[in-house]
């Protein structure tokens, strides 16, 4: 597990390059399991991290009133 903590972008590059890792199959079992240990490790922080984000829009869509106007993505994006 890498000694410093990642941003989100590094952490995303860092769990492509583990999947990678593990999918060729040519790991020692031990070497697959430390890497399957880190990935579990940076998906969880990659989570909190979208899900912190996931709240922070939440803040910014919120009406006059207070009131969290909960709108899905895809009408965001139009």
């Amino acid at each position: 597990m890498p000694a410093k903590k990642l941003d989100f972008e590094q952490a995303m590059a860092r769990l492509e390059e583990i999947v990678t890792l593990l999918e060729r199959g040519d790991a020692p079992l031990e070497k697959a399991l430390s890497l399957f240990e880190e990935g579990a490790g940076l998906m969880k922080q990659c989570s909190a991290a979208l899900d912190k984000a996931e709240q922070q829009v939440s803040k910014l869509l919120a009406g006059p009133d207070g009131a969290v106007t909960k709108v899905p993505m895809e009408e965001m994006e139009q």
